[in-house]
């Protein structure tokens, strides 16, 4: 395993592994996703510019996309939260309240 390969494989599952054990409020599982997606995206461009082709070139593009309205829908959510419940606490949540 290469040294990329160990970084971007590391930092993945160090956001995974935040995501998992510390859901206390909503934006620090949202910085967790945002860390993994960009950790996806460094990792595929790299591979992109390892195998220099331009068939698969705009893979990182689309993903990019994708991560931006992730973290758009949900600063949405958290501001709706924020707004309906007066915190982003996760432990006040009740999802099957109406």
């Amino acid at each position: 395993m290469t040294p990329a390969h160990f970084a971007f494989s590391s930092t993945f599952l160090l956001g995974l592994m935040g995501l998992a054990f510390h859901r206390t409020h909503l934006l620090s599982a949202l910085l967790c996703l945002e860390g993994m997606m960009l950790s996806l995206f460094i990792a595929l461009s790299i591979w992109t510019l390892q195998l220099d082709t331009t068939s698969f070139s705009c893979a990182p593009m689309l993903l990019l996309a994708f991560s931006a309205c992730e973290a758009g829908a949900g600063l949405a959510l958290l501001v709706a939260t924020a707004r309906t419940h007066g915190s982003d606490r996760l432990k006040n949540l009740n999802l099957l309240q109406c």
